[in-house]
This record gives structure tokens, C-alpha cells and sequence, in this order.
């Protein structure tokens, strides 16, 4: 089902008019408070996600959220439940495989994220892991002889549906999540920049890949239940990737990540309201489109500032006769 489904009225270009129609659903207040929360934490972890070059890490979780969303439907208990503990889970078996793969891993590039970290050996054992539960997923909805959401909805997404209690469930995960984010960030940062300066610094820079691990795993989870299992990455990647695109400070970059995570969710809402497609569609066409005008933007600085540092052999100064060049000055 879709939300227009539920929408008799078209697009009127008043926004508070708009608002107030859409406002008139409680699902629909429940969808728009459930997805700034998503969006915020997403936008947050997510950065960091980017930034730790740990993508892999998060693709696998976000695998891991349909599994346990069907588990959860198919034992009777709640989907909140099974996103978030499948989510979890997951995410500590990826810490314990980044600790066994640490030998493997210091041939490589350091600390560097999911790929790097644990070499070859660890992106293999994730990937069996991810396929191994992927399949259960759809044994687990094969297995249910009730009346499911069904895979697409699993998979990607539906704010239908979503009841005030999982919209509080939402906020206090969002929350511990953000607090979490709060009190580690500044050694975080630290040690996703330089992974072993920051050991040699007395970092516990296992400790907090693992809790971080956690953290992802919980703001999957939460992204899931919004985007689905598939489409995660439209608010876990695009939006901190195009704040990265803009900025290399790291505090506005951060703030970049979670605004435009934001408008991408909130506009996604809006679009999928009033037009008769998917809110997953709407929620990633706009997180790329903004992407891509970021990364033009930074394509056309950089080609005007190699233009105006390398000026061509046409354009230099020419000496007056008889005045002398010295080595090392230009003419």
C-alpha cells in the first residue's frame, strides 16, 4: 500500500495548507515523527560509518535487519524487537571477526575500516554470514502461515502502520544511540583518522570499533523499519557522503550529514503523500540528487582551482627587455 493511497487531495503549493492535511492522518504525524528520528541518528552514525570506510559493515547489518524482522514475525513478537536484536547480534559477531582477523589485518592498511581491517579472510566470513542469513529470511517468511507484511515490505520499507509506541520505541533507542555517540566521538574521530597514532596514544581503539559496531548496528536497525532492509543505505551513506563532499570540517560535516538527512526523509514523505510511488524511491532519488549536485559543485571548484593555480605558458608575464631572471623567480 501507498501513501497516496490514503491522500484525496492533490498538491496545493501552500505549505501550511499541505502540512495540515497531511498532519490530519495520525500515521501520517507518526511517519514524519519517526522519520526525523531515523534520520537524525542515521545522518550521525552514518557519518562515521563513511568516514571509518566501514560501508561493508553496514551493508551486512542492513542484510541482517529482513531475517530478523521476519523472525519476529514469524515467533509472534514484536518487529521492533527483531530488527534491533538480529541488528545487534550481528554486529558483535562482526567485532568478534574483527578481532580474529587482527593478524591478517595488519598487513593491510591499519584500522581503515570492515574490508581493511580483517583482509580478505574477514570480508569471506561476513559475507557467508550475511548470505547464510539472508536465507533464513526468506525461510522464516516461507514458514509463516499467517497474513505477513509480506518481502517487500521488509525489504523496502513502509511508514504504514507505525503505532505511537514504536515511534517512542524509536526516540529511546535514537537517544541511548546519540548519547553513545556523544561520549566516544571525539576518541572515535581520533581513531578512524589515524588508527595508530591514536593506539600509540593509549586509544582503545579495539574497544571502540566494537562499541561503535553496536551503535551501526542499532541505527540500521532503525533505518530499516523506515527505508527497508534494502534501501538502508539511502540514509546510513548518501546523506554523510554528500556532507563530505562539501565540507572537511568535521563538526559541520557532521551537521551537514544529519540535515540533509532530514530533508531527504521529511521531502521523501511529503512526495510519496501526494504521488502514487514508493516512499523508498522519493527517500533515495533525493539523498542522490543531492549527492550528485555535491559532488558537481566540488568538480567545478577544484577544475577553477587548478585553472587559476596552473595558468598556461599564454598567460604569464613577460619580462621587460634587459631586466635579468634569477633562478627561482618566475619571469
Amino acid at each position: 500500500m501507498l501513501l497516496a493511497d490514503a491522500a484525496s487531495n492533490s498538491w496545493s503549493w501552500n505549505l501550511l495548507t499541505d502540512f495540515q492535511v497531511m498532519w490530519s492522518y495520525p500515521f501520517m504525524v507518526n511517519a514524519f515523527r519517526a522519520g526525523a528520528v531515523v534520520a537524525v541518528v542515521a545522518g550521525a552514525v552514518g557519518w562515521f560509518m563513511v568516514l571509518r570506510r566501514q560501508t561493508f559493515a553496514g551493508h551486512s547489518l542492513s542484510i541482517v535487519a529482513f531475517p530478523g524482522a521476519a523472525f519476529a514475525t514469524l515467533v509472534g513478537v514484536s518487529l521492533s524487537l527483531g530488527y534491533f536484536g538480529f541488528c545487534i547480534a550481528a554486529a558483535l559477531v562482526i567485532a568478534a571477526l574483527r578481532r580474529g582477523g587482527r593478524g591478517a589485518g595488519r598487513n593491510g592498511n591499519g584500522d581503515g575500516g570492515a574490508q581493511q581491517v580483517g583482509g580478505a579472510q574477514e570480508s569471506a566470513a561476513i559475507g557467508i554470514v550475511q548470505a547464510f542469513l539472508l536465507a533464513c529470511g526468506y525461510l522464516f517468511t516461507a514458514l509463516y502461515k499467517g497474513l505477513m507484511q509480506g518481502p517487500q515490505a521488509l525489504l523496502f520499507g513502509s511508514f504504514l502502520g507505525i503505532t505511537t509506541a514504536q515511534v517512542t520505541t524509536l526516540a529511546v533507542v535514537g537517544a541511548v544511540a546519540l548519547a553513545g555517540l556523544a561520549v566516544i566521538g571525539r576518541p572515535l574521530l581520533f581513531a578512524s583518522v589515524d588508527p595508530q597514532v591514536a593506539a600509540g596514544r593509549g586509544v582503545p581503539v579495539r574497544l571502540l570499533s566494537t562499541l561503535f559496531l553496536v551503535l551501526l548496528g542499532a541505527a540500521t536497525a532503525e533505518a530499516a523499519q523506515i527505508t527497508g532492509a534494502l534501501l538502508v543505505f539511502a540514509l546510513m551513506v548518501l546523506p554523510a557522503a554528500t556532507a563530505q563532499q562539501l565540507t572537511a570540517r568535521p563538526g559541520l560535516s557532521l551537521a551537514l550529514s544529519v540535515l540533509i538527512g532530514f530533508a531527504v526523509t521529511w521531502l521523501g514523505l511529503v512526495a510519496a503523500f501526494y504521488w502514487p510511488y514508493p516512499l523508498g524511491f522519493f527517500v533515495t532519488s533525493f539523498a542522490f540528487a543531492a549527492f550528485l549536485a555535491a559532488h558537481t559543485v566540488r568538480a567545478l571548484g577544484g577544475t577553477r582551482l587548478r585553472s587559476g593555480s596552473r595558468p598556461g605558458p599564454g598567460s604569464l608575464p613577460r619580462p621587460r627587455p634587459g631586466t635579468p631572471v634569477r633562478l627561482g623567480e618566475s619571469a
